[in-house]
């Protein structure tokens, strides 16, 4: 059985750009939070800046590893956790218990994942009537809604070929 997807025409893939204003942002909120500006915490959030989309502690620890100074494994998992724990960055299983990270936008702007079970290549995308959707079903089970994500699975153009 194949799912439906919607027409391209309402689904938006994702650019990558370096995102200063949330990496701004993060380092005020830590400092707010007392933490110092540590060069590693620094580094976490430039490079988290740098991606539009979840990745993993093992490729933000490989990014900054070729980086000089290079930064400790163990300080990238710190630092990952305190971005959570701050709300500044969302965890989720992008595959086979593997975790990714990806910044919160604080204007709450977000975007959803179809990721392929054979690959893990994941795909981000935007669809306004998916939006659109969840606000109707929130107002229908007269629930309000704080935040949702939604992660399509499946295989991906590459892994059905």
């Amino acid at each position: 059985m194949v799912a439906s997807v919607p027409s391209r025409a309402t689904i938006t893939e994702m650019t990558t750009l370096t995102d200063n204003g949330w990496a701004r942002h993060a380092l005020a909120v830590l400092q707010e939070a007392g933490h110092r500006r540590g060069g590693a915490r620094t580094a976490v959030v430039q490079a988290l800046a740098g991606h539009d989309c979840a990745v993993t502690a093992i490729e933000l620890d490989d990014e900054l590893r070729r980086r000089k100074p290079a930064v400790a494994r163990a300080s990238v998992y710190r630092a990952l956790e305190q971005l959570e724990e701050l709300g500044l960055v969302r965890r989720i299983e992008v595959c086979r218990g593997t975790a990714g990270y990806e910044r919160v936008d604080p204007a709450g702007h977000h975007h959803h994942h179809a990721i392929c079970r054979d690959c893990g290549r994941m795909v981000p995308f935007e669809d306004r009537s998916l939006e659109q959707a969840i606000g109707k079903l929130s107002e229908s089970i007269a629930f309000d809604v704080s935040e949702h994500d939604v992660v399509l699975r499946g295989r991906c153009e590459r892994c059905t070929t």
